[in-house]
């Protein structure tokens, strides 16, 4: 019972993620007027639609929609139910639009069949009204027969113009997380009057983010396959997937995860689990996987953007900064502009009053200035005001993490960049000078004592991986001999990097597999004070080892993400990363550490460090102890912003 609580409470806050009150929901009822839809697509497939009109909405006081689509529920259902809040923030929601929420095709109380991240075929812009067509049959002509999540929100807006009143015909879009996808796949082949479109924490690739990271499997995301891989008989209203959660008998994560042994083990949890099918049979980045990546298909955008994310965001990281700079690489002369701040998963939707992440407090308010400042100005603009691109906004506007203030760039990346590298040397410094490649560091890697992603006991109701590991404390790391740490000496000025960062790794195994994690951590001097909101009131930061930044490549995929290989035993070999981009100051009598380890569990599944055609098959005698090295010659690139 405590798990399906923590899943729908997850769910709602999805869906109305701002502060609550009783004030607020009265707002709603007192200012919103709801009416229920069933939107026809054009197959014929029916989409339930919520729709709160501002009750002065008239001939003259007309408002621009801004919908959101989603996968999670339109709760409360009903006419006459109203949620605590509309809209993405309460700073909008007072400000007035149509707010639309849409259950997508597949999903409670919508018609169709679900299929996740649906591939985009619609690439081509859609020229006929879906509605214009009976039902089950789909105009000819112009019209692309595709069905796809552009092509429902395409059918949706179409609709939403021609038969809500009151409208100004404008159309804004924005989601978190999956939503964020069906945001980013309604720009696609967009309606004309979809006008401004946030992605936020938008899911792009699920084979480099959410339940995966470079092809290696996220393992604490196992307990989600049920919100994913359940398809429902009917529409319905109820949580038809509750009933498939696993019964872990613990609530301590660690133990429950290492006690079930290979991931082979999982199939008797999810036997008819068609997502968890679809991961087993597809453990490699095959057509599978790429169809479902949005990644490809973003061109020809013609809605403004403001894609948002969190630097600290365990879940979509890869996402934001991918769609944003594939974006401006594909659409020369687009709107397009990237904000990300001190956030872990959806924090910026939700004011908390001081923002903290973990241990690290970066300041106060911070999620009500991008809502008042940057979102609110955003959709204003585009959907209320002249639309004409001036808003005021820079094209990125970041937060520095280290130095704890929001700065704004013409372009990113910074063109003041320098790429500065570090080399891992023997005596376990960071240098600006690599050696020969003859001498290395070496440390066994043992499957049945793996490294914990976390000091912190994380409990199994975790929907996702716990977002405060990703700046957690890694001194427990560095304390094991199956860690290699480097450090620079104390830094005599600050040291700002803002940019992507690259691990170029030359090592060796003594097996046929290994997955490789890099990590870049600021170190503290040891007479760092505390601040008034730790969880500890006498704790202080001295020494405190807070991790920026972190990845895991899995060292089959070190060629080729379609087509692994496995390691010669004793052969040096390149292994190359990307830890995603950060924007970070080391302060002055801070260090810079790097750590290096091969396993980081159970936030990634075990490599059995034996070459097998597919992991998830793996047998518990697969499963051995290897002993790897890391040369000194290999290098992080560290991206130097001056």
């Amino acid at each position: 019972m405590l798990k399906i609580v923590c899943i729908v409470g997850i769910l709602l806050s999805v869906l109305f993620p701002s502060t609550l009150s009783a004030q607020s929901g009265q707002f709603v009822r007192n200012s919103y007027r709801k009416l229920e839809y069933k939107i026809p697509m054009r197959d014929g497939v029916r989409l339930h639609t919520a729709v709160y009109i501002p009750k002065d909405a008239s001939p003259t006081q007309k408002y621009p929609f801004l919908l959101f689509r989603t996968c999670y529920g339109v709760a409360p259902y009903g006419a006459d139910a109203y949620p605590e809040q509309v809209g993405p923030s309460v700073q909008l929601m007072r400000e007035k639009y149509i707010f639309v929420y849409q259950d997508v095709r597949g999903r409670w109380a919508s018609e169709g069949n679900f299929t996740n991240m649906t591939p985009v075929t619609s690439d081509r812009k859609p020229s006929v009204a879906a509605h214009t067509a009976p039902k089950g049959k789909v105009p000819v002509g112009q019209l692309t027969p595709a069905i796809d999540e552009s092509s429902d929100t395409y059918d949706t807006i179409d609709w939403l113009l021609k038969t809500i009143p009151t409208n100004n015909g404008r159309v804004g879009q924005w989601g978190i997380s999956y939503p964020g996808f069906y945001t980013i796949a309604g720009a696609v082949a967009a309606h004309p009057a979809l006008k401004a479109a946030s992605p936020q924490a938008p899911v792009s690739d699920l084979f480099f983010e959410d339940f995966h990271h470079n092809g290696a499997f996220v393992q604490m995301a196992l307990f989600a396959y049920p919100l994913f891989g359940v398809q429902r008989p009917q529409p319905t209203t109820k949580a038809w997937f509750a009933d498939q959660f696993i019964d872990a008998g613990t609530q301590d994560s660690f133990r429950w995860h290492y006690e079930l042994g290979p991931l082979t083990n999982a199939n008797q949890y999810y036997k008819t689990n068609f997502f968890w099918k679809e991961t087993v049979e597809h453990p490699n980045y095959d057509e599978f996987w790429q169809k479902r990546s949005i990644i490809p298909h973003l061109k020809n955008i013609k809605p403004a953007l403001m894609t948002v994310g969190g630097w600290f965001d365990a879940e979509d990281l890869y996402g934001p900064l991918t769609i944003y700079k594939t974006v401006e690489k594909n659409n020369p002369g687009v709107y397009n502009t990237l904000v990300m701040g001190p956030f872990g998963h959806r924090e910026w939707s939700n004011e908390t009053g001081h923002s903290l992440h973990g241990d690290i407090y970066f300041g106060d308010s911070i999620a009500t200035f991008y809502q008042r400042n940057i979102e609110a100005r955003f959709f204003d603009h585009f959907l209320k005001g002249p639309g004409d691109g001036k808003t005021g906004l820079p094209e990125a506007y970041l937060f520095d993490t280290g130095k704890k203030e929001w700065r704004t760039f013409d372009q990113w990346p910074a063109a003041a960049v320098q790429i500065r590298p570090v080399y891992l040397t023997t005596e376990h410094k960071l240098a600006a000078q690599g050696g020969s490649g003859n001498k290395y560091e070496e440390f066994v890697s043992d499957p049945l004592n793996p490294v914990p992603f976390s000091e912190e006991k994380t409990t199994v109701d975790d929907f996702t991986p716990l977002n405060k590991y990703m700046s957690a404390d890694q001194r427990f790391a560095s304390q094991r001999a199956d860690v290699l740490t480097y450090q620079t000496e104390v830094l005599t000025e600050d040291l700002t990097l803002g940019g992507l960062i690259k691990a170029k790794l030359k090592v060796s195994t003594s097996g046929t597999d290994a997955d490789w994690v890099v990590k870049l951590i600021d170190v503290y001097p040891p007479n760092e004070p505390g601040h008034p909101y730790l969880a500890n009131p006498k704790k202080t930061l001295g020494n405190y080892q807070q991790m920026v930044r972190s990845e895991v490549m899995r060292g089959r995929f070190r060629h080729s993400f379609e087509k692994p290989e496995p390691f010669k035993a004793g052969e040096i070999t390149d292994v190359n990363l990307q830890l995603q981009d950060i924007l970070h100051t080391f302060k002055k009598g801070h260090r810079l550490m790097i750590q290096v380890q091969s396993s980081w569990f159970p936030l990634i599944d075990r490599n059995p460090q034996k070459y097998v055609e597919n992991i998830y098959k793996a047998k518990s005698d697969d499963f051995s102890k290897a002993i790897h090295r890391v040369y000194d010659n290999s290098v992080i690139e560290l991206p130097v912003l001056k």
